[in-house]
């Protein structure tokens, strides 16, 4: 039982610490993540005997085999009452290794997160495509778990989530949802999303975009009358629509610009960044809205206007990332190093803090945080 005993150790610390990820390698310590940093917890360097027990600890039978067969799997699993996890269980140099993402219970309100305002009137469309992008680790999960609460708890709809795994967890509130997992519940996302149109969805989510399948899967449901909410990997919205055609063979780019020209409602693409206070992080958005003009150029193939369209969209609640930004950074809230790290247009914004008589220059945390006893 040593090995449950020291999951719980390290577990306890991840909250109390307030860490975003506890990473468990072989040749080091317990390694968690707080404020963007990586810091190493004074305990034991660990063996391969110890991220194997660690592993078994935790996985259900299901990510074991997966690991054996495919060398990696990923599941969610809820520590007590005090916070769920993501896990991603790994094989590296014929050793397991571990990394566990602290989801927390507690769903924030749209304010609480800084989401912009328009987010509000948006998710009250009968229909369309909202995308949420940005970096792993840059909050779309959080800002899409606050959204859907806000739907769940105003209005009356079914909500369908497809995720992998499912990470908040949505009771019924004044809406019906229904979460599916990618892998226990259901084979894959685009799977998920041809049977979920036949089960009276006023609302779905999409946790990834990742296929070709998917995507199509996507759009296919936001034109047929329902909201669909969906997340990728990529930084800004010009990016973003890009990454969406260029998915799709050349034959078929044209047709695919008419279809996200008349579905897609809003990108919103996000940064996580550490706040000069030490209270945690700030979210940094780029948020475009799709009015008729915006839709012409995605139809047009003039994607490379859509950040002159954002700067001149202000009406409609749009704004630029390094705009926000540079807000962050007047208000005091985050060091101008870290926004220049996140910002798009990294030379245009040194020149800007060079006008204004800024020096950038670096902060660093303590290296080594004691492990509590157990």
């Amino acid at each position: 039982m040593a090995s449950a005993i020291q999951i719980d150790r390290l577990l306890d610390t991840v909250i109390n610490q307030n860490a975003s990820d506890l990473h468990l390698a072989v040749g080091r310590p317990p390694t968690i993540r707080t404020r963007g940093r990586l810091v190493e917890l004074r305990t034991k360097v660990l063996e391969p005997e110890d991220t194997m027990a660690l592993m078994k600890s935790i996985a259900p039978e299901r990510s074991q085999t997966e690991l054996q067969e495919e060398g990696g799997s990923d599941f969610g699993f809820a520590y007590g009452d005090q916070a769920r996890f993501r896990v991603s269980i790994f094989k590296q140099k014929g050793v397991v290794g571990l990394v566990l993402r602290q989801i927390p219970t507690k769903l924030l309100g749209m304010d609480e997160i800084g989401l912009p305002k328009i987010c509000g009137e948006l998710i009250r469309r009968p229909r369309g495509l909202f995308l949420v992008t940005g970096p792993t680790g840059s909050g779309k999960t959080t800002s899409l778990a606050s959204m859907i609460n806000h739907v769940n708890e105003t209005m009356d709809h079914h909500i369908i989530t497809i995720e992998d795994p499912i990470e908040y967890y949505h009771p019924h509130k004044k809406s019906i949802v229904n979460q599916r997992e990618v892998g226990n519940d259901v084979p894959s996302f685009s799977e998920a999303l041809r049977r979920a149109l036949r089960q009276d969805p006023d609302m779905m989510l999409v946790g990834e975009l990742r296929d070709l399948e998917t995507i199509e899967a996507a759009i296919t449901a936001s034109e047929t009358g329902h909201l669909v909410f969906g997340t990728l990997h990529t930084t800004g919205a010009a990016g973003t629509i890009n990454r969406i055609i260029d998915a799709f063979p050349v034959a078929q780019q044209n047709q695919i610009r008419v279809q996200l020209s008349t579905t897609l409602m809003a990108v919103l693409s996000q940064q996580l960044l550490r706040r000069i206070d030490k209270k945690g992080m700030v979210a940094a958005y780029e948020f475009l809205v799709v009015t008729p003009a915006v839709a012409n150029l995605v139809r047009e193939n003039k994607t490379f206007r859509i950040d002159s369209a954002i700067q001149t969209g202000k009406k409609f609640g749009m704004q630029l990332l390094d705009d926000h930004l540079w807000q962050l950074f007047e208000r005091g809230v985050i060091s101008p190093q870290d926004m220049i790290d996140k910002c798009r247009d990294t030379e245009g914004m040194t020149e800007k803090l060079h006008r204004a008589g800024v020096t950038i220059g670096r902060t660093e945390l303590d290296e080594k945080q004691e492990l509590p006893p157990a």
